[in-house]
């Protein structure tokens, strides 16, 4: 028996059969939506009812399906109950029988195109670009995860994704130029808006482990900082309650290159701190803040890491000596560790 709509304008709550989760569809809003800003990730791929990655049983409850594609959901499927979560509308409390995303094995790979919708200069060698989707195509990623910008020689360049996966009508990416790369140096001199590029992905375990509720260390060098920025900005959309401590370290002032962006952070969450670190302080910099090597700056802090988790990102050098002391002196478990290194070789850039 399916459950009677109810009146008013109150939510709806949906319950996933084979998990037993639940969230709540507010009035006009669509079951897919709902349930991403409730940290439940179903697959989905267009959002806008195209592609049909998104499709789902509606096991009882009443809904209504919206607009779609009749290539993406069958007369059929309809028959049987399938709908569309993307554009899928609960008119009624529902229970549905779908597939949730819980690790990055789930999340489909897709190569796509892409438009540079804008490009900012951050620093001297640090270009923020954003690449927008085509109108029915949206990425499901994880934060933290990057892509592959695919050349026309065939070489890929792999860049971290720095928004957060709720905000996925555009990729935004850190490029660093780096001395001879060939792709960096067209994004410095010769690309420009509204050119259009081809990805794949996304790529790559470095995300936020959301099973644990242990105080985590987040430490990014350079632009490592771009798949850090993803991960906090998912972490204070979904309200998270874990201290979060992010040590953020550059050459120079200019090196800090969103530094007014990570204040805010720590402004607007007491559970949030950040602690900037430079190792060569110019003396226009009138640096007053903490300097050295941003990896000891951690240790100096936290001489016990034992029950933390640590989120690692920049060149391997730091990846590397931090992974070593953090486990062998402040006794963090290497299980504990995750890190992204960034290899800036001219032939293989992830940056």
């Amino acid at each position: 028996m399916h459950p009677k709509p109810r009146g008013g304008h109150s939510p709806h709550r949906i319950t996933i059969e084979s998990s037993g989760h639940q969230f709540d569809v507010e009035p006009g809003n669509t079951i897919l939506r709902a349930a991403l800003d409730a940290n439940i990730n179903l697959p989905y791929g267009c959002r806008n009812g195209a592609c049909g990655a998104c499709k789902g049983r509606i096991v009882s409850g009443q809904v209504d399906r919206g607009d779609y594609a009749a290539g993406a959901l069958s007369d059929a499927e309809v028959a049987r109950g399938y709908a569309l979560f993307c554009c899928a509308r609960p008119l009624s409390d529902l229970t549905i029988a779908c597939r949730e995303v819980d690790t990055v094995r789930d999340i489909q790979v897709r190569t796509l195109p892409c438009r540079v919708q804008k490009m900012a200069l951050l620093a001297p060698d640090v270009m923020q670009l954003q690449l927008k989707l085509p109108a029915s195509e949206r990425l499901q990623f994880l934060a933290g995860q990057y892509i592959d910008i695919l050349l026309r020689d065939g070489r890929r360049r792999s860049f971290s994704i720095a928004n957060a996966p709720q905000d996925d009508e555009c990729l935004e990416l850190h490029v660093r130029r780096v001395p001879d790369g060939h792709f960096t140096r067209h994004v410095f001199e010769t690309m420009q808006e509204r050119d259009i590029l081809r990805i794949d992905g996304p790529h790559g375990s470095f995300f936020l482990r959301e099973d644990s509720a242990k105080p985590v260390i987040l430490l990014a060098g350079g632009t490592g900082f771009a798949p850090i920025k993803s991960l906090v900005e998912h972490a204070c959309h979904q309200g998270t309650t874990r201290p979060m401590v992010l040590y953020w370290g550059a050459r120079d002032r200019a090196g800090l290159y969103m530094h007014a962006l990570a204040e805010s952070w720590a402004a607007g969450h007491t559970a949030f701190r950040y602690v900037p670190v430079l190792s060569e302080a110019q003396p226009a910099d009138d640096w007053r803040g903490r300097s050295g090597w941003v990896h000891q700056a951690v240790i100096d802090d936290f001489p016990d890491l034992s029950g933390h988790q640590a989120y690692a990102c920049g060149a391997p050098a730091m990846i590397d000596a931090a992974r070593h002391d953090f486990v062998t002196r402040s006794g963090l478990k290497e299980e504990d560790f995750f890190a992204d290194a960034f290899t800036f070789a001219v032939e293989s850039v992830k940056t």
